[in-house]
Protein backbone atom coordinates (compact mmCIF):
# COMPACT_ATOMS: atom_id res chain seq x y z
CA UNK A 1 0.00 0.00 0.00
CA UNK A 2 1.43 3.65 -0.98
CA UNK A 3 2.60 5.50 1.81
CA UNK A 4 0.08 8.63 2.81
CA UNK A 5 1.84 11.68 2.60
CA UNK A 6 1.15 13.51 5.58
CA UNK A 7 2.33 17.00 6.19
CA UNK A 8 3.74 16.67 10.28
CA UNK A 9 4.05 19.16 12.41
CA UNK A 10 4.85 18.46 15.87
CA UNK A 11 2.47 15.80 16.51
CA UNK A 12 -0.07 16.32 14.30
CA UNK A 13 -0.86 15.23 10.55
CA UNK A 14 -2.29 16.72 8.18
CA UNK A 15 -3.30 15.69 4.97
CA UNK A 16 -3.52 19.02 2.87
CA UNK A 17 -0.37 21.32 3.13
CA UNK A 18 -1.97 24.36 2.29
CA UNK A 19 -2.83 26.75 6.23
CA UNK A 20 -4.76 29.77 5.79
CA UNK A 21 -5.24 32.48 7.62
CA UNK A 22 -8.89 33.87 8.35
CA UNK A 23 -8.19 37.52 8.49
CA UNK A 24 -8.77 40.11 5.49
CA UNK A 25 -11.95 38.57 4.67
CA UNK A 26 -15.38 40.43 4.10
CA UNK A 27 -16.79 38.71 6.90
CA UNK A 28 -16.61 35.13 9.10
CA UNK A 29 -19.05 33.74 6.65
CA UNK A 30 -16.84 34.38 3.48
CA UNK A 31 -14.00 33.09 5.25
CA UNK A 32 -14.94 29.91 6.90
CA UNK A 33 -16.44 28.93 3.30
CA UNK A 34 -13.15 30.05 1.37
CA UNK A 35 -11.30 27.87 3.89
CA UNK A 36 -13.52 24.89 3.31
CA UNK A 37 -12.99 24.94 -0.10
CA UNK A 38 -9.60 25.20 0.13
CA UNK A 39 -9.52 21.69 1.46
CA UNK A 40 -6.88 23.51 4.88
CA UNK A 41 -6.75 22.06 7.82
CA UNK A 42 -4.93 24.35 9.85
CA UNK A 43 -5.65 27.80 10.33
CA UNK A 44 -4.01 30.89 11.91
CA UNK A 45 -5.80 32.89 14.16
CA UNK A 46 -4.10 36.40 15.41
CA UNK A 47 -5.17 37.06 18.68
CA UNK A 48 -4.88 40.02 18.63
CA UNK A 49 -7.38 40.90 15.87
CA UNK A 50 -9.75 38.10 15.64
CA UNK A 51 -12.55 38.02 17.94
CA UNK A 52 -12.39 34.63 20.30
CA UNK A 53 -13.49 35.85 23.81
CA UNK A 54 -16.38 38.43 23.24
CA UNK A 55 -19.54 36.57 23.21
CA UNK A 56 -21.11 39.53 22.46
CA UNK A 57 -19.41 39.96 18.73
CA UNK A 58 -19.61 37.09 16.12
CA UNK A 59 -17.15 34.56 17.53
CA UNK A 60 -14.54 32.74 15.29
CA UNK A 61 -15.57 29.33 16.83
CA UNK A 62 -19.16 29.84 16.07
CA UNK A 63 -17.99 29.85 12.32
CA UNK A 64 -14.82 27.49 12.55
CA UNK A 65 -15.45 24.52 14.69
CA UNK A 66 -11.65 24.31 16.19
CA UNK A 67 -12.39 20.83 17.03
CA UNK A 68 -12.60 20.00 12.92
CA UNK A 69 -9.85 22.56 12.03
CA UNK A 70 -6.48 23.52 14.02
CA UNK A 71 -6.37 27.06 15.22
CA UNK A 72 -2.84 28.26 15.01
CA UNK A 73 -2.69 31.53 17.45
CA UNK A 74 -0.62 33.96 16.18
CA UNK A 75 1.27 37.07 17.23
CA UNK A 76 -0.23 39.22 14.21
CA UNK A 77 0.38 42.59 15.63
CA UNK A 78 3.65 42.34 17.11
CA UNK A 79 6.40 44.32 17.49
CA UNK A 80 8.85 43.35 20.06
CA UNK A 81 9.32 40.27 22.53
CA UNK A 82 7.23 41.10 25.16
CA UNK A 83 4.17 41.70 23.26
CA UNK A 84 4.73 38.87 21.49
CA UNK A 85 5.23 36.48 24.61
CA UNK A 86 2.08 38.34 26.23
CA UNK A 87 -0.02 37.22 23.43
CA UNK A 88 0.96 33.93 22.93
CA UNK A 89 0.83 33.20 26.95
CA UNK A 90 -2.44 34.41 26.45
CA UNK A 91 -3.37 32.04 23.93
CA UNK A 92 -2.42 29.46 26.42
CA UNK A 93 -4.51 30.78 29.36
CA UNK A 94 -7.73 30.87 27.04
CA UNK A 95 -7.97 27.41 24.42
CA UNK A 96 -5.01 25.76 25.90
CA UNK A 97 -3.11 26.16 22.88
CA UNK A 98 1.07 25.39 22.73
CA UNK A 99 1.30 25.12 19.15
CA UNK A 100 1.47 28.63 17.98
CA UNK A 101 2.81 30.97 15.18
CA UNK A 102 5.56 33.38 16.24
CA UNK A 103 5.46 36.78 14.16
CA UNK A 104 7.04 40.07 15.69
CA UNK A 105 7.77 42.85 13.01
CA UNK A 106 10.09 45.16 12.63
CA UNK A 107 8.05 48.11 11.12
CA UNK A 108 4.95 48.59 10.44
CA UNK A 109 5.59 49.95 6.94
CA UNK A 110 7.40 47.19 5.32
CA UNK A 111 6.43 44.48 7.95
CA UNK A 112 9.59 42.64 7.65
CA UNK A 113 10.22 40.09 11.13
CA UNK A 114 12.49 41.51 13.63
CA UNK A 115 14.66 38.94 14.06
CA UNK A 116 16.26 39.68 17.37
CA UNK A 117 13.42 40.32 18.89
CA UNK A 118 12.09 37.11 17.14
CA UNK A 119 15.01 34.62 18.49
CA UNK A 120 14.66 35.77 21.37
CA UNK A 121 10.73 34.85 21.45
CA UNK A 122 11.42 31.64 20.27
CA UNK A 123 13.87 30.85 22.62
CA UNK A 124 11.97 32.08 25.98
CA UNK A 125 8.31 30.00 24.40
CA UNK A 126 10.29 26.72 23.89
CA UNK A 127 11.98 26.71 27.18
CA UNK A 128 7.97 27.23 28.34
CA UNK A 129 6.81 24.66 26.35
CA UNK A 130 5.15 26.26 23.40
CA UNK A 131 5.68 24.40 20.24
CA UNK A 132 6.52 27.35 17.90
CA UNK A 133 6.41 27.78 13.84
CA UNK A 134 8.75 30.66 13.23
CA UNK A 135 7.79 33.45 10.56
CA UNK A 136 11.34 34.65 9.71
CA UNK A 137 12.82 35.94 6.85
CA UNK A 138 14.64 34.06 4.12
CA UNK A 139 18.47 34.24 5.98
CA UNK A 140 19.47 30.75 6.21
CA UNK A 141 21.74 31.72 9.34
CA UNK A 142 18.90 32.85 11.65
CA UNK A 143 17.05 30.44 10.29
CA UNK A 144 19.70 27.93 11.75
CA UNK A 145 19.47 29.69 14.67
CA UNK A 146 15.75 29.35 15.00
CA UNK A 147 16.21 25.58 14.47
CA UNK A 148 18.75 25.40 17.43
CA UNK A 149 16.75 27.75 19.40
CA UNK A 150 13.69 25.07 19.73
CA UNK A 151 11.55 26.37 16.93
CA UNK A 152 9.28 23.06 15.46
CA UNK A 153 8.88 24.81 12.01
CA UNK A 154 10.96 27.37 10.08
CA UNK A 155 8.41 29.67 8.17
CA UNK A 156 10.64 31.94 6.01
CA UNK A 157 8.78 34.59 4.51
CA UNK A 158 8.63 34.94 -0.33
CA UNK A 159 7.98 38.49 -0.05
CA UNK A 160 6.81 41.12 1.92
CA UNK A 161 3.66 40.42 3.73
CA UNK A 162 0.54 41.14 1.65
CA UNK A 163 2.41 42.16 -1.29
CA UNK A 164 1.28 38.70 -3.75
CA UNK A 165 5.52 39.25 -4.95
CA UNK A 166 5.71 35.41 -5.01
CA UNK A 167 9.49 34.02 -3.93
CA UNK A 168 12.19 36.59 -4.28
CA UNK A 169 14.90 34.69 -3.15
CA UNK A 170 15.02 30.75 -4.44
CA UNK A 171 18.89 30.46 -3.28
CA UNK A 172 18.10 30.73 0.19
CA UNK A 173 15.27 28.83 0.07
CA UNK A 174 16.91 26.02 -1.38
CA UNK A 175 19.67 26.35 1.56
CA UNK A 176 17.53 26.55 3.93
CA UNK A 177 15.81 23.11 2.80
CA UNK A 178 19.29 21.58 2.47
CA UNK A 179 19.86 22.27 6.16
CA UNK A 180 17.03 21.78 7.96
CA UNK A 181 15.01 18.70 8.47
CA UNK A 182 11.83 20.76 10.26
CA UNK A 183 9.13 21.83 8.36
CA UNK A 184 9.83 24.23 6.07
CA UNK A 185 6.57 26.81 5.25
CA UNK A 186 6.53 29.52 3.16
CA UNK A 187 4.65 32.19 4.87
CA UNK A 188 4.17 35.74 3.28
CA UNK A 189 3.79 36.94 -0.54
CA UNK A 190 2.16 34.19 -2.13
CA UNK A 191 0.11 36.47 -4.83
CA UNK A 192 -1.46 33.54 -6.94
CA UNK A 193 -1.47 29.67 -7.75
CA UNK A 194 1.71 29.35 -9.20
CA UNK A 195 3.79 30.93 -6.42
CA UNK A 196 2.53 28.30 -4.79
CA UNK A 197 3.01 25.50 -6.77
CA UNK A 198 6.82 27.34 -6.96
CA UNK A 199 7.11 27.04 -3.27
CA UNK A 200 6.13 23.18 -3.32
CA UNK A 201 8.22 21.98 -5.91
CA UNK A 202 11.11 23.36 -4.21
CA UNK A 203 10.66 21.07 -1.80
CA UNK A 204 9.04 23.05 0.94
CA UNK A 205 6.55 21.47 3.06
CA UNK A 206 3.78 23.93 2.79
CA UNK A 207 2.40 27.22 1.99
CA UNK A 208 0.69 29.94 4.01
CA UNK A 209 -2.11 32.17 2.45
CA UNK A 210 -3.89 34.57 3.51
CA UNK A 211 -4.19 38.02 1.57
CA UNK A 212 -3.70 36.20 -2.09
CA UNK A 213 -7.06 34.42 -0.87
CA UNK A 214 -9.08 36.99 0.85
CA UNK A 215 -8.67 39.99 -1.88
CA UNK A 216 -8.77 38.12 -4.44
CA UNK A 217 -12.01 38.87 -6.79
CA UNK A 218 -13.18 35.73 -6.36
CA UNK A 219 -11.99 34.19 -3.19
CA UNK A 220 -13.63 31.34 -3.43
CA UNK A 221 -12.41 30.46 -6.62
CA UNK A 222 -8.61 31.39 -5.85
CA UNK A 223 -9.08 28.94 -2.87
CA UNK A 224 -9.73 26.26 -5.14
CA UNK A 225 -6.93 27.53 -7.14
CA UNK A 226 -4.63 27.31 -4.10
CA UNK A 227 -5.66 23.58 -3.08
CA UNK A 228 -4.76 22.28 -6.46
CA UNK A 229 -1.44 24.30 -6.59
CA UNK A 230 -0.26 22.82 -3.51
CA UNK A 231 -1.22 19.38 -4.68
CA UNK A 232 0.30 19.79 -8.13
CA UNK A 233 3.33 21.10 -6.83
CA UNK A 234 3.92 18.43 -4.39
CA UNK A 235 3.42 15.77 -6.45
CA UNK A 236 5.56 17.67 -9.22
CA UNK A 237 8.62 17.58 -6.53
CA UNK A 238 7.69 14.12 -5.79
CA UNK A 239 8.16 12.81 -9.04
CA UNK A 240 11.78 14.14 -9.48
CA UNK A 241 11.83 16.64 -12.17
CA UNK A 242 14.22 16.06 -15.42
CA UNK A 243 17.96 17.49 -15.15
CA UNK A 244 17.79 21.12 -17.44
CA UNK A 245 19.77 20.77 -20.50
CA UNK A 246 20.60 23.87 -22.88
CA UNK A 247 20.15 21.43 -26.02
CA UNK A 248 17.37 19.92 -27.35
CA UNK A 249 16.92 15.93 -26.64
CA UNK A 250 14.69 14.38 -28.99
CA UNK A 251 11.48 12.68 -27.54
CA UNK A 252 11.01 10.36 -30.14
CA UNK A 253 13.17 6.94 -30.42
CA UNK A 254 16.47 7.57 -32.72
CA UNK A 255 16.51 4.32 -34.03
CA UNK A 256 14.74 2.33 -36.81
CA UNK A 257 13.61 5.87 -38.79
CA UNK A 258 12.56 5.72 -42.23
Amino acid sequence: MKKKDFLKIAKKKLNSRLIVGTGKYKNMTECAKAIKISGAEMVTVAVRRVNIVDKNKPLLMDYIDPKKIIYLPNTAGCFNSNEALRTLRLAREIGDWKLVKLEVLGDKKNLLPDMIETLKSTEVLSKEGFEVMVYCNDDPLMAKRLENAGAIAIMPLAAPIGSGLGIQNKLNIQIIRKQTKLPLIIDAGIGTASDASIAMEMGCDGVLINTAIAKAKKPYQMAEAMKYAVIAGRKSYLSGRIKKNIYGNASSPKKGLI
